[in-house]
């Protein structure tokens, strides 16, 4: 092949080469019109386990190395031609005699470079080879040294781009999540109330939506510490969650204030919401481990209320419950005050 219609291939193959299959592909067709060996191909090699598979492989001739072959990594000539330095070889019986796997597929001419990513470490070797003695000259294996080196740089590219997708995921779900309890946090709640209201829309149904705030949280944290107040809210957390209905969603959007919210099983929905009010109720309600204490806790003011057919408003529905939560505070405050001594 001549060298400017190398360079054009090469241009070519660098240009539109967007993954890592596409790209050795290419090289590799360029390797064999360079060197004229039989195969081309690379390999990856996991050090921890010894030993090397074939990735991609070109097979112009009779010798053939087949894509996904597994190979003990201690036999290899590309071990031995790291191990010795030795990265060509025109005569392998002479150079390796012992080499099993060159004798097995009747190796004479052999090349190979090492491809490393990161802080030059081993990802595997480009290599070619050849049955019949092939003269391989200075400029091809500089040439195989750019390949190596384009293909460190696309696995590179990979792990980059792959890392920053698991990042992105992580991310997101962190921006989502409660740090403290491991639950949905307002922004989820949210993004999650709207379509619930919407799917409800469309389906002529309703949502009830409780708004809990957990009375006297402030004192648990004046007596017992701000670590034990922490662990209440995760003990909270819990309870709410194991209790509640499958397709329930349940949220912490404050310091001691939740929601939970879900659709309507039934068109009573008046006695739908005392059955949620009094549920949310007995799991605020009984003895909380706090790690070093336990504390009895009378339970949560919750206002249950229900969405308006054909509304969807979050920020209203959210407001009201809000609104009949603190109803509920100042009738409990109220019971508390008037309750007479000793009971």
């Amino acid at each position: 092949m001549h060298m400017n219609s190398i360079l054009d291939k090469l241009a070519l193959t660098v240009a539109e080469g967007d993954d890592l299959e596409s790209l050795v592909r290419s090289l590799l067709e360029l390797l064999e019109a360079i060197t004229g060996l039989e195969s081309t191909y690379l390999t990856s090699v996991d050090q921890e386990n010894g030993v090397q598979r074939i990735v991609f492989s070109r097979n112009s001739k009779a010798l053939n190395i087949p894509e996904g072959l597994t190979v003990p990594w201690g036999d290899t000539l590309c071990k031995r031609a790291l191990d010795e330095g030795q990265m060509y070889s025109d005569n392998v019986s002479r150079d390796w005699a012992d080499s099993e796997a060159a004798r097995a597929l009747g190796l004479t001419t052999y090349i190979s470079e090492p491809v490393c990513v990161g802080d030059n470490e081993l990802y595997g070797t480009l290599c070619g080879a050849s049955r019949g003695k092939v003269m391989v000259s200075d400029h091809a294996r500089r040439i195989l040294t750019m390949f190596s080196k384009l293909i460190a740089r696309q696995l590179e590219r990979d792990q980059l781009l792959a890392t920053l997708r698991r990042e992105h995921i992580t991310l997101t779900e962190f921006a989502l999540t409660d740090p403290l309890t491991g639950i949905p946090n307002r922004r989820a709640m949210e993004n999650e109330l709207k379509r619930s209201m919407a799917n409800a829309d469309r389906s002529k149904n309703v949502v009830h939506l409780a708004f809990i705030d957990l009375d006297g949280f402030k004192s648990i944290n004046d007596e017992y510490g701000h670590d034990a107040g922490d662990r209440f809210l995760i003990e909270m957390a819990k309870s709410l969650k194991n209790g509640m209905r499958e397709g329930d969603f349940i949220a912490r959007i404050g310091g001691d204030e939740f929601v939970v919210f879900g659709g309507a099983c039934s068109g009573d929905h008046e006695n739908g919401r005392t059955a949620i009010r009094m549920r949310l109720e007995d799991l605020t309600r009984g003895t909380f481990n706090l790690g070093t204490t336990a504390i009895n806790y009378a339970g949560a003011s919750v206002g249950v209320v229900t969405s308006d057919p054909g509304v969807r408003d979050p920020e209203a529905l959210l407001k009201k419950a809000d609104e009949k939560m603190y109803a509920i505070k100042r009738e409990r405050r109220l019971r508390a005050v008037n309750r007479p001594i000793g009971q």
